[in-house]
């Protein structure tokens, strides 16, 4: 290889004075350098893909390269237009598209006709920031954003039509637009607003606000109506309408804009420009995105592995902290819809005049018992704060803790009550910003007829799709219930898991209160698993309305009583009560053996059924035992833990890394349904070691230890929560063949079983593992040593 005389003196010098001279050092990559946004970008979901957004920013500007669709919209990476940029992409959220033009206006006549080219090797996409070319006009376009602005700019072409459009005739996502206002306010200035309209999931309407303002005068301003255009005056409004700003732009000129949003009113968007970008300073806002995030993902630095297994774990974390989207205006404002009128409320205030908390726009909580629960409540303890009193906002507004909202709609998205866990698991790590006693009233509410455990998912008139009565008199829901079809997801068996579990978790919620008679209502409800035990079949099965077994007996069936998976997944969704499903299986040999077996069989089609949604909507690929494009099952490997395997869930968590969540390909990375990030922590906490069956529900929380993919994690703990000021995992000798533990020492002391309690995690200090090629099977296998759970003697 050719070596330049520069490399070569440079050589000479490091020999000379053995070290690289500091004009020459390289500073390592930071967290937010080595974000990917691409992985999977290939399949994404309406609000899957992110680059101009900040943390749980109200706004995630990025391109569309489709529309009108939940799934196979927004940034696909193998599509060859970009459509608009628009500024939402949240759960059922959608608005303000935008796209600047050259030539002949021709905004009137839809995306498909307006929309350009663009070329991947002209993009640069980091997070917080998009770079891309639109080949049909010569204009390079580049985003970044606020929390709640997104800021523009575009160097033009030398061109006599230069325009700026605002396409309020668009279906963005799952939403079309019902009605578009826009109003000029000077040359400089625009204002208005859009009216998503209803959909199946958000059955109300939402309007988004807007302010638009640019750094140099336009020359002027028209729209259209129904694909006619028209020359308005100053305002514009009405059904399939647009507007467009004109101007002349010479070679190189670059246009700024600013675009603030709220769901409040045009004024709560301009007080929300004015307080966050009262500048013009492009750059500026892209390095203060990048210190944003960076000083987010810092939380947790590792140290190992490949810099491609690096970069993937600072995308898994910057997933998770995406997507939930922050719906309240920088002064606490909010738009309230659990009524039949839209209200405007105001979020308390705290000693500085600064909202308490934000208020969250979410998917379902589904799920996050094995994914956000421990990630946010250890990592991020304040999101999680503010989390919980968005909820009990909702409370106070509509009259129930929800599990899944849409710009302050209810959305009854999935079953059960999963926010339960949720905020269980926060108040028993001592999260405690928040009133304990309506947390637990709202709770109890969810659990009994006229709650969230009453609604099938979207049941938006009923409350009887959720099989809340038959659980509560029979012990089980039936499948299938009836011939009405309340809602989706009315899928019995399911329901009764999951409703078993979160009443397991409410219960101990009920005994730190003193509540000793609620208390031991839900752990006796907590027991109702045990009602969908078939003995002879050696799994969980459906039972009829004549509680009978369902027949025929298809435990790989998809659905069928089992939401989104299938009796063979669902067979371990016991996280509160692991010890009472081995001992229903037979015992701790027989337990492994059954999900050994499972996982062997999963091996073959890599734990999954596709590597991407549009394959695993195929019923051939969904009749598998182990599924990890989706929620129900992933704390399966960690079930080895208290079967006296733990050597087993060592192994299995590494291949499942290793599978489907290693890589940094536009083309895989989720193998299906990510949801706003409950993926990428899950992805974030089997790297690390760290997980919790029962999502932290227990009396005195733990985490459960696996094999760290790196050799050193730190996790920087929030004083504010936690008095330990970090909690360091090293693993010795780690390596990708090295991924058994040999023995384990916290704080020096030696620890002979496979689980830490969240205390001594929070206390700060050092789980030191010491890695090696060859299972260590006596390793954390006593019975005495396994994680707690409700039959445990311990609990007992």
């Amino acid at each position: 290889m050719f070596k330049s005389p520069f490399y070569s003196l440079l050589f000479l010098l490091v020999l000379e004075i053995g070290t690289t001279p500091s004009w020459a050092q390289t500073e390592p990559p930071k967290p937010v350098d080595l974000v990917n946004p691409l992985v999977d970008a290939a399949n994404s979901r309406w609000f899957f893909f992110n680059s101009a957004s900040r943390p749980f920013g109200m706004v995630n500007l990025s391109p569309d390269n489709a529309v009108n669709a939940d799934w196979n919209a927004g940034y696909r990476f193998h599509l060859d237009s970009i459509k608009c940029f628009s500024h939402i992409h949240g759960w059922q959220l959608s608005g303000i598209p935008v796209m600047p033009t050259t030539g002949e206006f021709k905004g009137h006549l839809g995306a498909g006709q307006y929309g350009s080219p663009f070329s991947h090797a002209s993009e640069v996409i980091k997070a917080g920031y998009h770079k891309v070319v639109l080949d049909r006009y010569k204009i390079t376009a580049e985003l970044t954003s606020t929390t709640r602005v997104g800021f523009h700019q575009y160097t033009f072409p030398a061109s006599a039509q230069s325009h700026i459009l605002f396409d309020f005739s668009t279906f963005l996502g799952p939403s079309d637009t019902q009605k578009g206002y826009v109003k000029k306010v000077s040359n400089q200035e625009i204002e208005g607003y859009a009216i998503m309209a209803p959909t199946i999931r958000r059955p109300k309407t939402l309007t988004v606000f807007f302010v638009a303002v640019f750094d140099k005068p336009f020359e002027s301003f028209k729209g259209w109506r129904n694909g006619t255009l028209e020359t308005p005056g100053d305002l514009i409004e009405g059904e399939r309408t647009g507007a467009y700003l004109s101007f002349k732009t010479g070679a190189g000129d670059v246009r700024k804009m600013k675009v603030a949003i709220s769901y409040v009113s045009e004024a709560q968007a301009r007080l929300n420009l004015t307080a966050e970008l009262p500048h013009w300073d492009f750059e500026k806002t892209v390095q203060e995105s990048r210190t944003d995030w960076n000083n987010w993902l810092s939380r947790i630095e590792v140290q190992g592995g490949t810099e491609t297994e690096r970069s993937r774990f600072y995308t898994d974390l910057w997933h998770a902290l995406q997507g939930r989207r922050i719906i309240s205006d920088v002064n606490g404002k909010y738009s309230d819809m659990t009524g039949p009128e839209r209200r405007i409320k105001q979020i308390p205030l705290d000693a500085n005049g600064k909202p308490r908390f934000n208020h969250h726009n979410f998917d379902s909580m589904w799920g996050a018992q094995w994914s956000l629960n421990t990630l946010w409540h250890l990592v991020y303890p304040e999101v999680t704060e503010s989390f919980v009193n968005s909820m009990l906002l909702m409370y106070d507004d509509g009259g129930l803790i929800p599990r899944g909202p849409a710009g302050g709609n209810y959305t009854y998205v999935m079953t059960g009550a999963s926010s339960t866990p949720f905020i269980v698991s926060a108040y028993l790590k001592g999260i405690k910003g928040f009133d304990h006693q309506k947390a637990y009233e709202g709770l109890r509410k969810n659990h009994f007829p006229g709650g969230m455990m009453s609604k099938a998912g979207y049941e938006h008139n009923t409350f009887k799709g959720g099989g809340l009565e038959f659980y509560l008199e029979r012990g089980y829901v039936p499948h299938p219930m009836g011939k009405t079809r309340y809602g989706f997801h009315q899928d019995g068996s399911t329901q009764t898991l999951e409703y078993a579990y979160q009443d397991y978790t409410l219960a101990q919620m009920a005994q730190k209160l003193g509540k000793t008679d609620d208390y031991s209502l839900f752990m006796k409800r907590a027991e109702n698993y045990k009602n969908i035990w078939n003995p002879e079949l050696g799994w969980m099965w459906n039972r009829t309305l004549d509680g009978k077994w369902g027949e025929p007996a298809d435990i790989l069936r998809y659905d069928n009583g089992w939401e989104e998976g299938n009796a063979a997944q669902y067979t371990w969704f016991v996280p509160h009560d692991v010890q009472g499903l081995i001992n229903l299986m037979g015992g701790r040999e027989a337990f492994t053996a059954k999900l050994n077996s499972s996982f062997e069989k999963a091996e073959k089609h890599d734990f999954v059924s596709g590597k991407s949604h549009d394959k695993e909507t195929l019923e051939e690929l969904r009749r598998v035992f182990i599924n990890y494009g989706n929620q129900p099952c992933m704390q399966t490997p960690f079930l080895f833990n208290y079967a006296g395997s733990p050597w087993l869930t060592q192994h299995w968590t590494r291949q499942i890394i290793e599978k489907v969540y290693s890589g940094i390909s536009p083309d895989f990375g989720y193998s299906g349904d990510e949801d706003q990030g409950l993926m990428g922590s899950l992805s974030v906490l089997l790297k690390t070691g760290l997980f919790s069956t029962n999502g932290g529900t227990t009396p005195e929380p733990f985490y459960e230890i696996s094999s760290p993919l790196f050799n050193k994690i730190t996790i920087h703990l929030n004083p504010r929560y936690y008095k330990g000021k970090q909690f360091v995992i090293e693993a010795k000798d780690n390596s990708p063949r090295n991924l058994y533990i040999q023995s384990a020492q916290v704080n020096g002391k030696a620890l002979d079983q496979p689980w830490v309690t969240h205390e001594t995690v929070v206390n700060g200090g050092t789980l030191r593992l010491q890695m090696g090629g060859k299972p260590n099977k006596a390793w954390g296998s006593k019975p005495e040593q396994a994680p707690v759970s409700m039959s445990s003697k311990s609990e007992k």
